[in-house]
C-alpha cells in the first residue's frame, strides 16, 4: 500500500521515536512510505497526496489533528500508538497490541468508524474526537501546571492526581443546557460529552460507548455525586478500566449557553486570551450529525 506516515518523534513509548526505524519497519512489510514529522509544517500538505492509508504513529494529540483533518476524505486511518494516555488507540484496541500486528492487521482488516464531532460557538466552529466538557476538567486544564504535564515522568497519574486534589474542593458550575432539546439544567462539578470510552487521563467515563454508534455520552456530575467520583480518582489505579458509574445520559445534539467559563473542545480551551468580551459569550452547540473517519484495526 501507498502509505502517508504522520510520526511525532517525541511521542513517549520506547521505540517509536526513531523516524528512519519505523520507515524501515513499514517497508519491511511491503507498503511504500511518505514519512512527514507531526512536527513540521509539512504534515497539512503531506495529507491532500495520494495515499491507500494514513498511519499516524503518536499519542492522541496527533492522532486527533490527523483525523480531524482526514473528515470527508474517504481515506482511512490506522495508529500505532506512541503517546502517554492513548485515548483514541484505547478505545479502539489498539494500546496492547504490538506494531507487528497491527501493521499485519491491514491485510484483511475490520474497519471501524470513527464519529467526528462539531463544536460550533462564538469563536467558529471546531471538530472533535474526544469531547466537549465544562467544570472540573476544563478547570484543571487551564491551570499553568497542566502545560508541562506531559513533560513529567508519569503524566497520566499526575493528571489524575490533579484531578482527585480539584474534585475535593471545586465549586459546581451553574450551566443552562439542554440534550436533544432536552433541559439538562443544574449545577454541576463536571459536564463532558465524551465521544471515547476514555478521556483526558484516560478517564473511563463512557464504557457503553461503541465507535460510530452517532451518539456520544453526556456524562452529568452533581454536589450528589462528587464522593462517587473522588472515590474513582482515588482508587483508578486499582484497575484502569474501572467504572466510574456516573449520571450519563446519550445524544446527538447537545446545546449550552456559554457566559466565558473555561471550556474544553478536545485539547483546546476557550476562550482564548485574545478574546474580545463579544466573543466570551453565547450559544455552544456539540453535536453528532454523520461525519466519521474510518480506522484499520486488525480482525
Amino acid at each position: 500500500m501507498r502509505i502517508t506516515l504522520i510520526h511525532n518523534p517525541g511521542a513517549g513509548r520506547p521505540g517509536a521515536k526513531d523516524a528512519q526505524k519505523l520507515r524501515k519497519f513499514l517497508a519491511h512489510h511491503g507498503h511504500g512510505v511518505r514519512y512527514q514529522s507531526a512536527k513540521e509544517d509539512g504534515w497539512k500538505k503531506a495529507l491532500k497526496k495520494p495515499a491507500d492509508l494514513v498511519v499516524i504513529a503518536g499519542g492522541d494529540g496527533t492522532v486527533g489533528k490527523v483525523a480531524r483533518r482526514m473528515v470527508g476524505r474517504g481515506i482511512p486511518l490506522s495508529v500505532l500508538p506512541s503517546g502517554t494516555a492513548n485515548n483514541i488507540a484505547r478505545t479502539l484496541g489498539l494500546v496492547e497490541r504490538p506494531f507487528e500486528e497491527i501493521v499485519r492487521g491491514w491485510e484483511s482488516p475490520r474497519r471501524v468508524k470513527l464519529d467526528v464531532g462539531l463544536a460550533s460557538g462564538p469563536w467558529g466552529e471546531l471538530h472533535f474526537i474526544e469531547g466537549v466538557g465544562a467544570g472540573l476538567f476544563a478547570s484543571v486544564l487551564t491551570t499553568p501546571a497542566s502545560k508541562n504535564l506531559k513533560k513529567s515522568q508519569n503524566p497520566v497519574e499526575g493528571g489524575m492526581a490533579r484531578l482527585k486534589r480539584a474534585a475535593a474542593r471545586a465549586e459546581p458550575l451553574e450551566l443552562n443546557a439542554r440534550l436533544d432539546g432536552v433541559d439538562i439544567s443544574g449545577a454541576y462539578l463536571l459536564m463532558e460529552a465524551v465521544n471515547l470510552r476514555y478521556v483526558g487521563p484516560n478517564l473511563h467515563l463512557a464504557h457503553d460507548s461503541e465507535p460510530g454508534d452517532g451518539q456520544f455520552d453526556v456524562v452529568l456530575v452533581t454536589e450528589a455525586e462528587r464522593d462517587r467520583l473522588r472515590y474513582y480518582l482515588e482508587h483508578w489505579q486499582d484497575n484502569r478500566e474501572r467504572l466510574a458509574m456516573l449520571p450519563t445520559r446519550r445524544g446527538r445534539r447537545l446545546e449550552i449557553e456559554w457566559t466565558g467559563f473555561p471550556l474544553h473542545i478536545d485539547d483546546k480551551l476557550r476562550p482564548k486570551p485574545s478574546l474580545k468580551p463579544k466573543e466570551m459569550a453565547g450559544l455552544v452547540e456539540a453535536r453528532i450529525d454523520g461525519e466519521a473517519v474510518e480506522f484499520l484495526l486488525p480482525a
